[in-house]
């Protein structure tokens, strides 16, 4: 047991040839939209806000939610005019954590792979194309990894919509009670929240979509599907002279 780490680095040639290939760099370029992906969505921080407009005040009310967007758990003071010094303790509305870890999952464990078969691309290449096992398992993984874009970045861009819709102030405002029922509180909507950075999490996760789609062709011109072990005979060769 002790020698076996001994044996894994004997049998690591670095080769940087492979990123001079598709193969290669398409994977690079797949680790680099992983990482983008998760790191866009997972870092996320806002605030929604809208004012409270009381006889002889105006004051701001600010609600903050980040990632997983589980927006229950984000309350908020709202002031009483008529008693300042017992502000309501409001939330925000609906959960759309699902859709957010669902799609961050994907793209850490796309990193995950990504640095895994980088590291046999380019120390182990002898190992990887010494059976059809290693393309083939590849393929297939590869080919998972598209689909499961294709589905996050679906359910992230729906649930994205959905935040965009609940954090609106305008929106926001209609759904507090006291704004729209009391006729002692009105409320103004503030500036809608920066989401810019969650724009370009979907864009990155399609991204990773084609990328991920593209590199299939790649990975399958290494089966045994494209290119057989033997040769075909010609038919000069077979009957002979």
């Amino acid at each position: 047991m002790a020698g076996m780490p001994q044996q894994i680095m004997s049998g690591f040639r670095l080769d940087l040839g492979p990123l001079k290939e598709p193969l290669g760099f398409i994977r690079v370029l797949e680790w680099v939209f992983s990482i983008f992906a998760f790191a866009t969505t997972g870092g996320y921080t806002g605030t929604t806000s809208f004012t409270v407009n009381c006889l002889d005040k105006h004051v701001s009310v600010e609600a903050k939610f980040a990632y997983p967007f589980r927006l229950p758990s984000y309350g908020y003071n709202f002031p009483n005019c008529s008693d300042p010094e017992n502000p309501a303790k409001l939330f925000l509305q609906n959960d759309y954590s699902s859709s957010a870890e669902f799609f961050v999952c994907i793209g850490v464990f796309g990193f995950l792979y990504c640095t895994a078969t980088l590291v046999l691309y380019l120390g182990y290449q002898h190992v990887y194309r010494e059976t059809s096992r290693g393309p083939m398992i590849d393929l297939a993984l590869t080919a998972l990894f598209a689909f499961m874009w294709l589905v996050s970045s679906s359910a992230w861009g729906k649930g994205l919509t959905d935040v965009k819709w609940m954090t609106n102030p305008d929106n926001l405002v209609k759904t507090v009670d006291h704004c729209t029922k009391d006729t002692v509180h009105t409320c103004t909507a503030g500036p809608f929240p920066a989401m810019g950075r969650l724009n370009a999490s979907v864009i990155s996760g399609f991204l990773n979509l084609i990328l991920w789609g593209s590199n299939c062709w790649f990975i399958y011109k290494e089966t045994p599907f494209h290119k057989p072990n033997n040769p075909p005979v010609s038919v000069g060769e077979e009957t002979g002279p």
